[in-house]
């Protein structure tokens, strides 16, 4: 198995980009809960050598829940910059997916940006975002981001490109944190969150199917899914 490096990176360091991030979601395909997106910025300055690490950095989804959370503590300590962005199942509900997805981008990008100008460790202050690496497809652009031409739209990123895994690292680990809190609400336990993470598990579903759905669920989803089992 060939684990996430540094390849992407290093080609744009030598072009002169100083400031890339990788960027990542998870929770797109739940039945339930938010689309939490990753930003992880390292410095071409690393002094880690990635192949000789305690921890493990990969794709979130080839990765147990132990590995995952000692990964993220080490990508917090170890990164230049980073950044979660949330959005609640309310704006997936009101405006779909894609654009959920985009805006929890925007603001994971936003909350990265904002620590790397807090960054008491770097002399230059006005250091912004120069390149970007997404996972399978392009941000749109607003104000704060690379454009298009900034940015990089890789298939199977999070397996590739370092970046982009601890990105999807990050995201996992507060969005299954998140799940979990959420689960051990007494009207919340029957659906089993803290164990399915709201994802359409046979578990998952005999609960929607018995006691309906909640303020968490994704409404277009659901009646998909319900829709299925009539025809």
């Amino acid at each position: 198995m060939k684990f996430p490096d540094f390849r992407f990176e290093r080609k744009l360091w030598r072009k002169g980009y100083k400031i890339i991030a990788g960027v990542d979601e998870v929770g797109r395909g739940c039945f339930a809960g938010p689309v939490v997106a990753g930003c992880v910025i390292f410095s071409p300055n690393s002094k880690f050598k990635i192949h000789n690490l305690e921890v493990r950095i990969d794709d979130s989804k080839r990765m147990t829940a132990r590995q995952r959370e000692k990964a993220e503590k080490w990508i917090k300590e170890n990164a230049l910059s980073w950044g979660i962005g949330e959005v609640p199942t309310t704006l997936i509900n009101r405006s779909g997916m894609g654009k959920a997805t985009k805006a929890a981008f925007r603001k994971a990008i936003k909350s990265a940006n904002l620590k790397l100008k807090m960054n008491k460790s770097l002399r230059d202050k006005n250091l912004k975002l120069d390149f970007l690496l997404a996972d399978a497809f392009f941000i749109s652009y607003v104000p704060g981001l690379p454009r298009r031409r900034r940015q990089l739209a890789i298939i199977d990123g999070d397996q590739k490109s370092f970046s982009i895994a601890a990105a999807s690292i990050i995201a996992k680990v507060y969005r299954d944190k998140l799940m979990l809190c959420l689960s051990k609400k007494s009207k919340f336990k029957k659906y089993g969150w803290g164990r399915n993470k709201g994802y359409g598990t046979k578990e998952h579903q005999k609960a929607i199917k018995k006691y309906g759905i909640t303020r968490y669920h994704r409404k277009q989803f659901v009646a998909t899914f319900l829709g299925s089992l009539k025809s």
